[in-house]
């Protein structure tokens, strides 16, 4: 691939960066800017979103006609990785998870009809999304050949039955994605799941609880749901019946790797930070920053954001070619997963106690980021995918093209 950016990209990126730090980067250092769940207030995104918008930067994964910018996976890689120089960017862009990947799939998959009742209000900034596919034990989590939701046919509806967790973005949520086993075999491994769409105020459902964790969380949390009857029409759902598994790879694909896009963004951040504090920090005589240790740390980290940056790239390339990309994105989600979590640790050894209290971001980005290596399927399991492939193909695992 040619490593040359398209000019609009680069001028993206600039535009991008310029309205991060003049706009959302002043308003991490103020306490009354995040939610109870240390987020940003969702007023102040909202107004954020509108600046946004006046400025030609939303939506930058949605084509011109619904909004968006149309940007291809590799003019996204760009975007994102600038948006999330802030922990509250990609949100204030619309980039954000878990709506990221639920307007990628429903563009992709859905109906026009679909599209104009379920999409375009995501699109718009007018909801928030989730997508509703893990379920405690016995039920499907990283293997959803295990999930046991039921969807059952009634007529010309479809009635559910089952428990879901950690569901993101669902206590906010207005619109979605159920993922839910139409074909009772347990045998069945591959046709046995279809999608639906439902909305918030639809009855048979409800939130159990939005579950406490290390946080900081993102708008809607983290929820366990049960299903007691909720009845969807079948014009509301998604593709084909037995398509839930394709659905969920369709999506799921381009979503490991925006995650990995955001994650470089913060991990640079973290070098930011760390770098300027190093710069001017003096100890027994001598910066932080001319002492042979500290240049190790931050040259080691500053190598691997560059290794992170070059496979998500070509992930990203080859998603545009129309391939599949699963290696390439198994490999990526892996690498920068890990790699964020070194940045931040690094930043905050070098900053000391001031990184391990709230004077900086590093605290949050440190808990944040040790979700990355769970999310959207955990470091082992992509290490399975790579293993499964190379058993596969050998030496041509390498190959190029």
């Amino acid at each position: 691939m040619d490593f040359t950016l398209d000019p609009r990209h680069d001028e993206l990126r600039l535009k991008v960066r310029e309205f991060v730090d003049e706009h959302i980067l002043p308003l991490e250092s103020d306490p009354a800017n995040y939610n109870e769940f240390e987020n940003i207030r969702m007023s102040l995104r909202d107004e954020l979103r509108q600046k946004a918008k006046d400025a030609g930067l939303w939506a930058p994964q949605m084509p011109r006609e619904r909004g968006g910018l149309g940007l291809p996976m590799v003019g996204q890689a760009v975007f994102y990785e600038e948006a999330n120089r802030s922990i509250f960017g990609p949100s204030a862009f619309n980039c954000a998870a878990p709506d990221d990947g639920n307007m990628r799939v429903l563009e992709t998959v859905g109906t026009q009809a679909q599209k104009d009742a379920w999409l375009q209000p995501i699109v718009d900034g007018k909801v928030n999304s989730s997508f509703v596919m893990t379920e405690p034990h016995p039920g499907g989590g990283s293997d959803p050949g295990m999930i046991a939701t039921r969807a059952e046919r009634d007529g010309d509806a479809w009635r559910i039955h089952g428990h879901k967790w950690f569901i993101s973005g669902a206590a906010v949520a207005r619109h979605f994605i159920l993922i839910a086993r139409t074909d009772p075999n347990p045998e069945e491994k591959r046709r046995h799941l279809s999608a639906f769409l439902f909305h918030a105020d639809q009855p048979g459902w409800r939130i159990v609880r939005r579950i406490d964790n290390m946080g900081p969380d993102e708008h809607g949390g983290v929820c366990e749901l049960e299903f007691d009857g909720l009845t969807i029409p079948d014009e509301n759902r998604l593709m084909e019946v037995g398509d839930g598994l394709k659905l969920t790879q369709i999506r799921l694909g381009p979503a490991r790797l925006t995650h990995c896009m955001r994650w470089l963004g913060l991990a640079k951040r973290c070098m930011e930070i760390a770098q300027e504090y190093v710069s001017r920090r003096e100890g027994f005589g001598i910066r932080l920053a001319d002492r042979e240790s500290v240049q190790l740390k931050l040259g080691e980290v500053a190598h691997d954001i560059q290794i992170g940056r070059l496979l998500v790239m070509n992930a990203a390339w080859k998603l545009d070619q129309g391939d599949r990309a699963r290696t390439e994105v198994s490999s990526a989600k892996i690498h920068v997963a890990d790699t964020l979590h070194k940045a931040v640790d690094t930043a905050l050894q070098l900053n000391g106690a001031r990184g391990y209290s709230k004077d900086t971001i590093l605290e949050w980005v440190y808990r944040y980021a040790r979700c990355a290596r769970l999310v959207d399927g955990a470091s082992e399991v992509h290490k399975m995918v790579l293993a499964r492939f190379y058993a596969k193909e050998g030496s041509d695992y390498w190959k190029w093209g």
